[in-house]
């Protein structure tokens, strides 16, 4: 997985299908969600999440922490992608295109 310059931010988008057929694979999935959002995602669609990742954060971590997560028979993607990238991403609602959400402010600790 691509690592971030020191000093850029990015976003990591977190994309899965999971089996939910029976009622064991749909608690395993209501699971797995809780653990995103646990975790700092955001859903952005059902089976979509994000979240922002200050100071080139190691994906390689997150990536391993996820899989670790992961149910059986469940698959998913994670994409790195630049703040300029998701800034410049279109987004519609009801086809009414809508303004993305800023980056979010990072804390600084002394």
């Amino acid at each position: 997985m691509p690592r971030a310059k020191q000093e850029d931010g990015m976003w990591c988008l977190v994309m899965f299908d999971l089996p939910v057929t029976t009622k064991q694979e749909r608690k395993e999935a209501t699971k797995f969600r809780n653990y995103l959002l646990d975790s700092g995602f955001s859903m952005v669609q059902f089976s979509v999440y994000v979240q922002y990742l200050p100071l080139g954060v190691n994906l390689s971590k997150i990536a391993s922490s996820v899989k670790g997560r992961l149910p059986a028979q469940g698959e998913v993607r994670l994409v790195p992608i630049t703040d300029k990238q998701w800034s410049e991403a279109f987004r519609f609602s009801n086809r009414t295109e809508l303004r993305e959400s800023e980056t979010p402010e990072q804390l600084q600790i002394f």
